[in-house]
């Protein structure tokens, strides 16, 4: 019966990885059929990738209320609803709406899931079931960009999101028949059960909630006013955001148990991967974005083109994951980080300045995907090793987070570049993010490792 928990879990993380991917070829379409400027479609993922932040650091408080088998049922259902929602849309506005309710939904699904897996599986068990999840998690972001362009040329960009529906229900029946796990073996993500309800949540704060949801959306409205053409609204809510933002850094230093514990970035290990891995992934975003618009709006090319193109980044990323280890054990971590951000930014120049055919720039997908793999997983690695075990849970979250926020800034900053001064130019703020990240690991040098006093973990 556990394998209906594997089963809803691992087809949970397609759907997931799959809608990470497979909307960006059709965002041409998207834009045409709404009746508004390609670049202004950044909307639809930056709201995106912002609402999926700011909702998985609510995701253990959830889980350790209610039990992390029914928060994971009511997050799939309300990601597969909120996708059929998405399909329906009549103008930018409503799909904007609706991606932010799928995001929310992301963002609890997989820590979620995460949690009712291991309530179901013993530790000694945890290692073999790799085998069974690696595979289709990774390919189905692979085979998103493939799907999403072909769907929107020989369906409706509409298709992106119904294709959503069958997985999602097939998720909720495997994951509504299995079993609820032995009494005590936890479910939440800090002592409650995975079917019962916890016991050990702390209080949300509600504050930091408001704040991080009300700054990071101003802050994505006012890019996406800049990409529709500046307005006064564009100058004020930029602003406001800013503020916004820095208020939730303030009350994050005087709340027991903040939603992002910012007082992990005194670690100056961990605030340099922090750092280097949202800038990346504002430069990789971006450029995500930037590029498939880039070749169906300039050169004319249909969205399966432009989803084949893009298509081998995927596999640089799964290749990556099997050389990481190797390359920084040879040259060390950081030159495999600053190789891999500076040869990135070089990529994401030559596809801004170069044009090249087909074949070439699918080289050149593969090699981002390669160089940047490569960074990433390293910095990663690196800012986790000064973390004591006691705020790994808070550190994690809050790096995950740092990490969607910032490639949703991409996509904005990168739309408005595009909006302002063409694709090419997208493509340069995107390579600049990646010069500003490599920066980052180069300036940011971790200091010597200090106890780090255990806070409450809820």
């Amino acid at each position: 019966m556990r394998g209906r928990v594997l089963a809803a879990y691992v087809t949970a993380m397609c759907v997931s990885g799959l809608d990470a991917t497979i909307v960006n070829p059709a965002l041409f379409a998207v834009a045409a059929d709404l009746g508004v400027p390609p670049a202004a479609a950044n909307a639809v993922e930056s709201a995106f990738l912002a609402s999926l932040a700011i909702a998985m650091p609510v995701a253990g408080w959830l889980c350790d209320r209610y039990g992390a088998s029914r928060v994971f049922l009511a997050a799939l259902a309300a990601f597969t609803a909120a996708s059929g929602l998405c399909a329906l849309s009549w103008d930018l506005g409503s799909l904007v709406c609706f991606r932010v309710l799928q995001g929310a939904a992301g963002g609890v699904l997989t820590p979620a899931g995460m949690a009712m897996l291991f309530a179901a599986y013993a530790p000694a068990e945890r290692m073999r079931l790799s085998r069974h999840i690696v595979v289709p998690t990774a390919l189905a972001p692979a085979l998103g960009p493939v799907l999403g362009g072909l769907l929107a040329d020989t369906l409706s960009w509409r298709w992106a999101f119904l294709v959503n529906l069958p997985l999602g229900a097939a998720a909720l029946l495997a994951g509504a028949a299995a079993p609820p796990p032995a009494p005590g073996t936890g479910g939440g993500t800090g002592g409650g059960t995975a079917r019962g309800g916890g016991t050990g949540a702390g209080r949300l704060d509600v504050r930091g909630l408001l704040l991080a949801g009300a700054g990071s959306g101003l802050l994505m409205y006012g890019l996406n006013e800049a990409a529709a053409g500046l307005s006064p609204l564009a100058w004020a809510a930029l602003p406001a955001g800013a503020a916004l933002v820095w208020a939730l850094a303030r009350s994050a230093r005087s709340t027991e148990l903040p939603l992002l514990d910012l007082g992990l970035l005194a670690d100056r290990g961990f605030l340099r991967g922090a750092a280097t891995a949202t800038l990346s992934a504002a430069g990789l975003l971006g450029m995500l974005f930037a590029f498939p618009l880039m070749y169906q709006d300039a050169l004319a090319a249909t969205a399966t083109d432009a989803g084949l193109v893009v298509f081998p980044e995927a596999l640089g990323l799964m290749a990556a994951g099997f050389l990481v280890d190797r390359a920084c054990a040879r040259w060390g971590e950081r030159r495999v980080v600053a190789a891999g951000l500076l040869g990135g930014a070089a990529l994401f120049a030559f596809l801004a300045l170069a044009e090249p055919g087909p074949w070439t720039l699918r080289a050149v997908m593969f090699a981002v995907g390669l160089v940047l793999g490569q960074a990433v997983t390293a910095v990663q690695v690196s800012a986790f090793t000064t973390v004591g075990p006691q705020v790994m849970g808070r550190a994690m979250t809050l790096f995950q987070s740092l990490r969607m926020l910032g490639g949703g800034l991409g996509v904005g900053v990168c739309a408005a570049a595009a909006a302002l001064a063409g694709y090419r130019a997208a493509l340069l703020a995107a390579a600049a993010f990646l010069l500003a990240a490599c920066g980052a690991a180069a300036l940011l040098r971790p200091t010597a490792v200090t106890a780090r006093k255990a806070g409450p973990t809820g």
